[in-house]
């Protein structure tokens, strides 16, 4: 059966390998699942054909040159490449690789860059008065760079017409996902997920990461082991108060260090908390949204109502319709 969907990854020099190799797992299983019937066919493109080195050190083997591609590309994906820098990783931008996307994207039917390919995208004029998310760490990079582009540092993945987005490295097997799913539907995306033994096939609105990553380690190792308490404790009295009385300090005083250490109040940082656990429930579990209040100390279904509307602008009920995974 001839290919239907032609899928051109971009490569070249230090390019994050499992930027490259994930997707393209995820629309070989796809054929391998559909009896042949999805239709992918992959070709790596880089600026010269042959051997590329990637940021792990191993080599892949690039199809084409840029200048061989020509206008037959269903989906373009850009990965990214970083390098360091003096308070992080930086994106790496190559001005050959951005002229070629800018080029070959008005041909493509949908263009979607991998974790800091986003920065690339951005470079060549794709996701100007897009929203678009890329991984966590160049986030602001891209916000400052590329101000016309509304980055959004937290989904795994964003869709913004025919311009897909994806965050972190391992996202791409996500937004891949997502790829097939489009095409196929979901019950092949599911399949290929289960052959990856993917705990569940995340949707795009799911946050980068979890509310304890979400901060960096606190300077005194007491706020950081409070703060595993207060994940381990979520059905638990975790007042202010409490909290204070569980460090031996005074409530004023608590409150004015864990803000220090943290960024945020102790209130705001246990509803966060709360709500990210009342997430899972609703994506895993059928529990009665009363059950999921009560187990991760919201009280009561109000409550859980108004903490969901407040952070996600969303009722717990069409979070649960849209994130539900099959059981």
């Amino acid at each position: 059966m001839s290919p239907s969907h032609r899928v051109v990854i971009a490569v070249f020099p230090d390019v994050d390998l499992l930027d490259v190799t994930g997707p393209a797992e995820v629309f070989a299983l796809a054929n391998r699942e559909s009896g042949g019937r999805a239709g992918y066919e992959v070709r790596l493109a880089a600026p010269d054909a042959g051997p590329v080195r990637t940021a792990a050190g191993v080599r892949l083997v690039a199809d084409l040159a840029f200048g061989e591609v020509g206008a037959a590309v269903d989906t373009l994906l850009v990965p990214g490449a970083v390098r360091p820098g003096p308070d992080g990783p930086l994106a790496r931008v190559d001005e050959d690789v951005v002229e070629w996307v800018r080029a070959t994207a008005p041909h493509a039917r949908r263009i979607a860059s991998v974790c800091v390919g986003a920065h690339l995208l951005a470079a060549a004029g794709l996701l100007d008065g897009r929203r678009a998310t890329t991984h966590w760490s160049t986030a602001a990079q891209l916000a400052a760079e590329h101000p016309r582009v509304r980055v959004d540092a937290d989904p795994i993945f964003v869709r913004s017409g025919r311009v897909w987005t994806g965050a972190g490295i391992s996202a791409c097997m996500d937004l891949a996902l997502a790829l097939v799913a489009e095409d196929h539907g979901e019950e092949l995306a599911l399949a290929v997920a289960r052959q990856l033994v993917m705990y569940l096939r995340r949707q795009g609105g799911q946050s980068q990461f979890s509310v304890p990553l979400s901060r960096p380690a606190a300077a005194r190792r007491d706020i950081d082991e409070l703060r595993l308490f207060i994940t381990e404790h979520l059905d638990g009295e975790l007042s202010a108060a409490v909290l204070a009385e569980r460090m031996c300090l005074s409530e004023r005083h608590f409150a004015r260090v864990f803000r220090q250490e943290t960024g945020t109040s102790p209130a705001a940082y246990v509803e966060a908390a709360r709500v990210e656990a009342a997430r899972r429930l609703l994506e895993t579990t059928d529990e009665p949204l009363e059950r999921v209040a009560a187990a991760t100390g919201m009280g009561s279904v109000e409550t859980l109502h108004r903490a969901f509307r407040k952070q996600l602008d969303i009722t717990p009920a069409s979070y649960r319709r849209r994130f539900r995974t099959a059981s």
